[in-house]
């Protein structure tokens, strides 16, 4: 039999709800995405407090909520303690992302589910792998191989590919084919014929005709409208996640159109954000870099978006018409909570909703057609304590205090006892009491003081080890001057001050917002006062798409292409999970699983799988060719077994059979076609053929029996007379493959 690999869904399956899976290779346990969303409702991870303690490595494919939100309360109090792998984007922006969450909760409410130091905590255990780099396993997953490959939608976003004796398990969920202005497409399509490929349902029923110069003009014609016409726009936004994408749409589209409108993007880590940013070009698109090294043009150099990492700076703006781009894009909390109330009531403003907003949040709510006419808001913000209830605070301090200066006090003696119980028997203030008592006599053969002390009313007790209390000579060092003093234990240590700063959403001076440093450095004591409010929703509410995933049309191509052995579909409707699961039976592969949640589902590959070892004696008469990072040589053995009972491919007993000869390579027609021109051909794309010269054709075939299409061998047809411009472009088309 083959691997052995079993799925579990822990959440995120025949609904919307944050994505977890659990993916057993072999009996190694791997937590594919540890997903909260922005409601962080506990009882959501349920499934994943039975399994959290056998998790062998965790896989993070986002920096988003969704994907990462609890993995801070898992390591926590859920027992999770299995190392993290990441690419360094979504290790840096994920960070960035919870921090931003736990901010504009505790700014609200007496967030206690985890804290600024379980993040930090959490993200320490994160491994950072590069793109395509294979990260061996060791110990319990010796043999498995890990690779992060390039997923599209957020930056640094992964599709997992996870490989054990030859076989494939490729994990790959919101996924975005196209090439936006910061990221490259998916490299999912360049996979054929994985044993297990696990994929979202998440877009399967949008078929949405993507256009993007049109839909980015009516994006920015959309907000030029309303800011014209007086009114202001919020976009409410991710922490770090789509919104980069957003900034450069606009950047551009205030560049061409000379716009002086403000924007500004607020959020509690937005100077860091963009700090980070700056420094991942390489994890972009390739345009970018290439720009970057052509002109050294960075483009989250800003010119029209200010950053802001307090509301009372978008309060001191200038009065007028202003672009907010805000988190949190679910409206739950955060600054565009705030600022949507603020608002909403005025017929001149917009709220642009860029993605769908998460189930059962005020920004789904708002996403209803019709929109509701008034919603129910909770506004809640922190005050000091004053009069009473301080007074009542600080006893309740002082009594705590005072308890636990008390246990302190006790366990310092528990200490002192114990430390005295080590004490080198050849102290003379010591005295063996188990001697004394079994030889009373021994104490007055030493004269009358010892007796009188053992004696008169002195009566050591059973953990008596010495006449007196325990005395321990103080050891500090002292010269001329008195004791010597360490200087470094009386500072303040400002660069850990400043670290913290950048942690919270400074700068790079370690700038703190109002909002972060009253929850870090700020010990007044301070509640949280909440009133519930009816906003009448006046202000126009637009959705857009610009979630960054791939359409149904399009994952049903690329699905078809990949061709997996076995297909496993989460994340999404339950219309729109079955409506895939249907397709894939009759287009994709005939094995298709849609497991529950806790549902296990067996997806071995039928497959047989055996080592076999290469021999000193075969590999000596190999002759390898170099293609690209690759050797390849043909090879005719025969199949034996070593001494220790592996099997072993041996040189041929007798003269091995000729074979036909083969063609390496995968020949892309557009390549060629540049590689003819520059040979002095005259070529043409036509009717799906390339026309060479006036009577050469070219046509790639794939084989029509395997599924996928480009999966199997393929054939490219020469169509034209025997003449010499067929043998050299016959010659040419040769030279584009390695002959074994």
């Amino acid at each position: 039999m083959g691997t052995s690999v079993q799925v579990t869904p822990v959440c995120g399956v025949y609904n919307e709800n944050p994505l977890s899976y659990l993916v057993s290779i072999d009996g190694f346990n791997f937590l594919i995405d540890c997903g909260w969303n922005d409601l962080f409702d506990p009882s959501l991870l349920q499934p994943l407090s039975k399994i959290a303690s056998k998790i062998d490595a965790v896989l993070l494919s986002y920096p988003d909520t969704l994907h990462l939100g609890a993995l801070p309360y898992a390591m926590k109090q859920l027992g999770l303690s299995a190392p993290i792998y990441s690419t360094e984007p979504v290790y840096r922006l994920g960070l960035l992302t919870m921090y931003d969450q736990y901010l504009a909760r505790k700014q609200v409410s007496e967030f206690e589910l985890f804290t600024l130091d379980d993040i930090d905590s959490a993200f320490q255990m994160v491994t950072r792998l590069t793109y395509s780099q294979n990260h061996h396993l060791s110990g319990k997953g010796e043999g498995i191989v890990i690779a992060p490959h390039v997923a599209g939608h957020l930056l640094g976003g992964t599709v997992w590919k996870i490989t054990k004796d030859g076989e494939d398990v490729i994990y790959a969920v919101d996924l975005n084919h196209r090439k936006e202005r910061h990221l490259n497409g998916t490299v999912l399509a360049s996979f054929v014929r994985p044993a297990v490929l696990i994929t979202d349902a998440y877009n399967a029923l949008n078929n949405q005709p993507y256009r993007r110069g049109e839909k980015e003009n009516e994006f920015g014609e959309t907000i030029k409208k309303t800011l014209g016409a007086g009114g202001n726009v919020l976009l409410p936004v991710d922490t770090a996640g789509r919104v980069l994408e957003l900034i450069l749409i606009l950047e551009q589209y205030w560049t061409d159109k000379s716009l002086n409108y403000p924007i500004f993007f607020l959020t509690y880590v937005a100077s860091s954000t963009i700090d980070y940013i700056k420094s991942f070009l390489e994890w972009m698109s390739d345009s970018i870099a290439k720009s970057f090294e052509q002109n050294r043009e960075n483009p989250f150099h800003l010119k029209h978006v200010t950053l802001l990492i307090n509301k009372t700076e978008l309060d001191n703006a200038p009065d007028g018409p202003k672009v907010v781009i805000a988190s949190m894009a679910s409206l739950e909390v955060g600054f565009s909570h705030d600022i949507f109330v603020e608002w909403a009531s005025d017929t001149k403003n917009l709220v642009l909703f860029t993605d769908r907003g998460q189930f059962a949040t005020l920004a789904r709510i708002l996403q209803a057609d019709p929109p509701p006419k008034a919603v129910k808001v909770i506004m809640s913000k922190r005050v000091p304590l004053v009069g009473e209830e301080l007074i009542a605070y600080e006893e309740e301090q002082n009594r705590i205090k005072k308890e636990e200066t008390l246990k302190a006090a006790l366990i310092k003696e528990e200490s002192k006892a114990s430390h005295g119980a080590d004490v080198n028997v050849s102290d003379p203030m010591v005295i063996d009491v188990s001697k004394a008592h079994s030889s009373p006599d021994v104490a007055a053969q030493h004269g009358g003081k010892y007796r009188d002390i053992l004696t008169d009313g002195f009566v050591p007790s059973s953990t008596s080890v010495a006449p007196m209390f325990p005395f321990y000579e103080n050891a500090s060092e002292w010269d001329d001057f008195g004791e010597v003093i360490n200087p470094d234990d009386y500072v303040i240590k400002d660069e850990d001050m400043d670290q913290a700063g950048m942690h919270v959403g400074g700068n790079a001076d370690g700038k703190f917002d109002d909002g972060s440093a009253s929850l870090i450095l700020d010990t007044k004591p301070s509640k949280v006062v909440s009133n519930e409010l009816t906003v009448q929703v006046k202000c126009s509410l637009i959705y857009m798409d610009f979630e960054g995933r791939s359409d149904g049309r399009s994952i049903k191509s690329i699905l078809s292409h990949v061709a997996p052995l076995k297909l496993v579909l989460v994340h999404g409707s339950a219309e729109a999970t079955e409506h895939l699961k249907q397709h894939c039976l009759k287009h994709v592969c005939p094995h298709v699983y849609a497991p529950h949640i806790e549902e296990t589902i067996d997806v071995t590959s039928d497959l047989c799988a055996y080592k076999v070892q290469l021999s000193e004696r075969l590999m000596s008469n190999v002759l390898f060719k170099k293609l690209g990072d690759y050797e390849i040589a043909w090879v005719d053995a025969e199949v034996g077994k070593t001494e220790n009972g592996m099997l072993s491919l041996l040189p041929c007993s007798k003269a091995a059979p000729t074979h036909r000869s083969v063609l390496v390579g995968d020949l892309k027609m557009a390549d060629f076609k540049q590689f003819l021109s520059s040979k002095g051909i005259q070529v043409e794309f036509a009717g799906g053929a390339l026309r060479c010269g006036e009577y050469v054709t070219l046509r790639k075939i794939g084989d029509a029996s395997q599924k996928g299409g480009a999966s199997g061998p393929q054939q490219i047809l020469i169509e034209g007379p025997l003449c010499e411009d067929y043998y050299k472009i016959r010659d040419y088309l040769c030279s584009q493959f390695f002959l074994l």
